[in-house]
């Protein structure tokens, strides 16, 4: 199994981005999806999560300035960041709780992707 995120980059304050997460693999079932993010100097901190029948979670910090959605069809999680700020900066992480056909189930991670808002 493979998370594999995309989307980020640079962007003034302000302005917004959209970042994705697919996953691929042997993969029977996905229950949750979900965006970390960790800043310079700081503890990896959870920003949204989704689950399979679309129940959401955010921190507080992002509340009304970011959407998660997913794509079960697609084993694909999306994060549309809207007025974002330089306190958002950051290397975003996806993870996701996959069962596999093995019978196994357990906490994926994919690679990091860039967040940079500055002027």
């Amino acid at each position: 199994v493979q998370l594999q995120a995309s989307g980020g980059g640079l962007v003034q304050p302000g302005g917004s981005l959209r970042l994705s997460c697919a996953a691929s693999g042997s993969i029977f079932s996905i229950r949750v999806m979900g965006w970390y993010r960790q800043a310079p100097g700081k503890q990896r901190e959870l920003v949204a999560a989704i689950t399979r029948g679309g129940s959401t979670n955010y921190a507080d910090s992002v509340k009304g300035r970011f959407t998660i959605s997913g794509d079960n069809a697609k084993n694909t999680v999306y994060l549309q960041m809207n007025s974002l700020e330089p306190e958002d900066t950051a290397v975003y992480y996806c993870n996701a709780d996959i069962r596999t056909y093995s019978g196994g189930s357990f906490l994926y991670w994919g690679g990091g992707t860039l967040v940079t808002v500055s002027s």
